[in-house]
């Protein structure tokens, strides 16, 4: 399960990065809080939009953020978006403590996030796979989602109690320190044992990752999947904040819902480092676990059983995304990682200026009972995109063992060859480097050598 730990390259950054995502989940609980409480009024609907800004950029500097990935050393940019974000973080919470904030300058910080993050999210991603070889690319990122909820069982209930003991300003304070916990992990690492990579070139492979994913069905299903449930059903923050004012509790009740998040989150992803690849079987399941689990929290008549189902919510919601993650990673050309990545990512924090808004705006109107339940239609709806599309495929056969059985064909981890030149072609059937292990294991079929769709 913690084979990746082994690397002395991977043991650093995942300290690293544990102790900047603590900081990262104290920031995000502090931020909601002031938005939602200090700012306005109880105004779900303006902490929707402080979302929708703060996740935005993603989605529309895509082929900006994964060129720079796949073509400038992942390490720098790490370390320029790393700073960056340590420099608003100090920003933020002067003016916090100076009592000049406003909602429309929390606006314009929460838009600069974004900005970064867009430019982050993407290199810190396919970053792993410069970290670990591919036989333990699923392994690094399902522990990498071990690391981050790790963080976020432990983050949102300290920022709940430190909002209360200090208040909202210090907290994002605190949390540009530990910054510093990942600016020293990536200097710290050994660059003579990281993995050699291919690099794009040349402003017109932009759209190279575009048609790669276009080319592959299951990659455009898993994608749908993401966003459904990134749009509707991953506003926890509205949901959590506005459940703990709904059952009369404060900023240290709204923490401790997020961290009993975390504890299902935890587990989700322990559960994927023991998975020797990731299957978009798994994503499907999870996506219907997910839409299960939401509708049944959204039912809860108290604090304590409300937090409990999301324990549940919290697992589906983890092995969903660990796992489609892993399955985007390990599946796709390494050439195009950071371009396929960057899409993976916009989808997913992009998704969240559809949503959040969205949600806010039922919270408002209906409560946030009425908006829950549409975040659990919405896994609904993923997993059937997911099954209708397994059935359609062709890829849903009974198996060769049993009579009684079915078996789905799986896209499998497989060492590509890098193309002398990006086309369509390639898109369909990336050249392979075929191994007399991969033949016996019927890793290909006969006819085609490439990825299936």
């Amino acid at each position: 399960m913690f084979r990746s730990l082994g690397l002395f390259n991977y043991r650093v950054w995942f300290l690293g990065a544990l102790v900047s995502n603590i900081g990262g989940w104290m920031q995000s609980t502090a931020q909601d809080w002031v938005v939602l409480t200090e700012l306005t009024d109880n105004d779900a609907t303006a902490m929707g939009v402080t979302m929708a800004l703060q996740f935005g950029p993603p989605l529309v500097l895509v082929s900006m953020t994964g060129w720079v990935a796949d073509r400038f050393d992942r390490r720098r940019v790490l370390l320029i978006t790393q700073t960056a974000l340590l420099l608003l973080a100090i920003a933020v919470g002067a003016l916090l403590l100076a009592g000049v904030m406003t909602l429309p300058l929390m606006l314009v910080f929460a838009l600069a996030f974004g900005v970064a993050n867009a430019f982050d999210s993407p290199a810190r991603q396919a970053f792993v796979s410069d970290i670990v070889s591919r036989d333990d690319a699923s392994n690094a990122i399902a522990l990498n989602a071990a690391s981050f909820n790790m963080a976020r069982l432990i983050g949102p209930a300290v920022g709940g109690l430190l909002i209360v003991v200090i208040g909202t300003g210090w907290v994002f304070i605190v949390n540009a320190a530990t910054f510093l916990a990942m600016l020293v992990a990536l200097v710290a690492m050994r660059r003579d044992e990281l993995v050699p990579r291919v690099r794009g070139t040349g402003a017109s492979r932009l759209a190279d990752g575009f048609r790669y994913v276009a080319r592959r069905p299951d990659l455009v299903v898993t994608f749908t999947m993401v966003f459904l449930i990134g749009a509707f059903g991953m506003n926890f923050p509205i949901f959590a904040s506005t459940m703990a004012i709904e059952f009369g509790r404060g900023a240290d009740g709204y923490g401790v819902l997020s961290s009993v998040l975390a504890i299902g989150s935890l587990a989700g992803a322990l559960l994927a480092a023991r998975r020797a690849r990731a299957r978009i079987r798994v994503v499907i399941l999870a996506a219907g676990g997910f839409g299960l689990a939401s509708l049944v929290s959204a039912a809860m008549p108290g604090y304590g059983l409300y937090g409990a189902a999301l324990v549940f919510v919290g697992f589906s919601t983890v092995t969903m995304m660990t796992t489609a993650n892993g399955y985007v990673q390990t599946t796709t050309d390494p050439a195009l990682r950071g371009r396929v990545m960057a899409l993976y990512m916009a989808v997913i924090m992009g998704s969240t200026p559809v949503g959040a808004p969205i949600a806010g705006w039922i919270v408002d109107a209906l409560g946030p009972r009425a908006a829950i339940v549409v975040g659990g239609a919405a896994g609904l709806v993923a997993c059937a995109v997911g099954v209708t599309w397994v059935l359609l495929s062709g890829r849903l056969h009974r198996s060769e063992e049993s009579r009684f059985r079915l078996t789905l064909d799986e896209t499998r981890p497989l060492t590509v060859v890098e193309p002398e030149d990006f086309s369509d072609e390639v898109a369909q059937t990336t050249p392979l480097r075929i191994t007399d292990e991969a033949e016996a294991m019927g890793t290909l079929p006969h006819r085609q050598r490439g990825h299936r769709g």
